[in-house]
């Protein structure tokens, strides 16, 4: 607990500290508003946060067999994320970096990868082109994405931090109509795989072709998309998205995945492989009150998931392969489970039904800059869950604080139940320039 209020103490003070800074005058500066060809801006994040582990659950024992780190472990992270781009004539430049320096049970670890570098040729107000490293961004789930065939998967525990894309080559062409269709756009893609190049993607040394059409018709937004190429399987897909009210929007996806290939494990440590076709689909809504008060909430289909049974299987068969490792210092089981879950039960929410449930309240009681809010994730299958609390301040400029905590929540065998890890908190510092 004395760590916990470490953390508390750390986050009072800053707050005290922000009263100096909230009252500070505003000076307006013509040249603020004046485009300039140029822009640079990011954040720089500090994130301290504290594990309470689970010693008794399978992915605990995964990943600690070998070691012991107690009841609790610490987590520094250290951020910064830049971007800049630069714009003449029909051309434009654009580039996202991200940093990070992290201190944890492991010891030091940092990155520095490009999550964004394009370059865009505009010819005329219909047609851009793009050349580069890229996010496309598919979808209109808020935290999952089904359709989102050419970008990695969103985590829904944060869905809003940016992502790393893939080098691709991508226009869009957009034409406007009068009548019930207000709005056409295409956008082709092409994504080569090679080593080196999107290898993460799938299958190397082959080209991919994908495209969207979106249509705005009848005040709906629709777009209709797909893959195809050697580096994954066939697969096509569609979203929506509508305005009931102005305060009101529903949303959807569908997403048809041809011959996916799944890689099971029984408690035994045999493993099995099946294709199958496979659909995966989204609904969801928005709703905010007049009282500012924002609810996301939306039902998850996950047609590439693993059924109740399938997860139990695997988690049986990590905790036999720790009592061999107990009685006999044999490692080989439990590498051969991590092999296994790399990729296939390691994904994010690898199950087959979630519920996800997202309420925020701007300015409660008054209290300006101020933003509580509660996330849960449910899973529909065996009853597991995880729920968040967090609470934001943004009274200081550029300045962000955040300090959230989440509980996971579930029985032996469950998804929930068996995280390395009951409880997270941890204090995020961002400053935006």
């Amino acid at each position: 607990m004395g760590k916990l209020r470490t953390l508390l103490a750390v986050l009072v003070a800053l707050l005290i500290s922000s009263v100096s800074f909230a009252d500070e005058e505003y000076k307006f500066d013509i040249s603020e508003i004046e485009k300039k060809p140029y822009h640079i801006g990011g954040y720089v994040e500090f994130r301290p946060a504290i594990f309470w582990l689970d010693n008794n659950a399978a992915l605990y024992k995964l990943r600690f067999f070998n070691r012991d780190e107690g009841k609790t472990i610490e987590e520094y992270n250290g951020n910064l994320q830049l971007e800049g781009s630069y714009e003449k004539g029909i051309a434009r430049v654009f580039a996202l970096v991200n940093g990070n320096l992290t201190y944890s049970y492991q010891g030091w670890s940092d990155s520095l990868n490009l999550f964004e570098g394009t370059l865009s040729l505009k010819p005329s107000n219909s047609l851009a082109i793009d050349l580069g490293k890229k996010t496309q961004k598919w979808g209109k789930g808020y935290a999952w994405n089904p359709v989102a065939f050419v970008d990695r998967p969103k985590d829904p525990e944060e869905p809003d931090l940016a992502r790393e894309g893939f080098w691709m080559a991508s226009a869009d062409y957009i034409k406007s109509f009068n009548g019930p269709l207000k709005t056409l756009s295409l956008t082709p893609v092409i994504l080569p795989v090679y080593e080196h190049i999107n290898d993460e993607f799938g299958k190397i040394n082959e080209f991919n072709f994908a495209g969207k059409l979106y249509l705005l018709l009848y005040d709906t937004d629709i777009d209709l998309m797909f893959l195809v190429g050697g580096s994954k399987t066939t697969r096509f897909g569609l979203d929506f998205s509508r305005n009931i009210t102005t305060n009101f929007e529903i949303h959807g996806e569908f997403a048809y995945i041809n011959n996916f290939k799944q890689r099971t494990i029984d408690e035994q440590g045999n493993v099995s492989e099946s294709k199958s076709d496979a659909k995966s689909y989204l609904l969801g809504v928005r709703y905010l009150t007049k009282t500012d008060t924002t609810f996301i909430l939306e039902y998850y289909h996950n047609g590439t998931g693993y059924t109740k049974d399938e997860i139990k299987d695997f988690f049986s068969f990590i905790n036999k392969s720790y009592e061999t490792y107990l009685s006999s210092g044999n490692q080989a089981p439990l590498m051969k489970a991590q092999n296994v879950a790399e990729g296939n039960y390691s994904r994010v929410n690898p199950m087959k039904d979630y519920l996800y449930l997202r309420v925020s309240q701007k300015d409660p009681f008054n209290l300006l800059y101020w933003t509580p809010a509660l996330t849960g994730i449910l899973n529909l299958n065996d009853g597991s869950f995880s729920f968040s609390p967090e609470l934001t301040y943004t009274g200081i400029t550029n300045l962000e604080l955040r300090l959230k905590g989440t509980a996971n929540v579930g029985q032996t065998g469950d998804e929930y139940g068996e995280k390395p890890g009951d409880y997270r908190l941890e204090l995020r510092v961002r400053y935006y320039f």
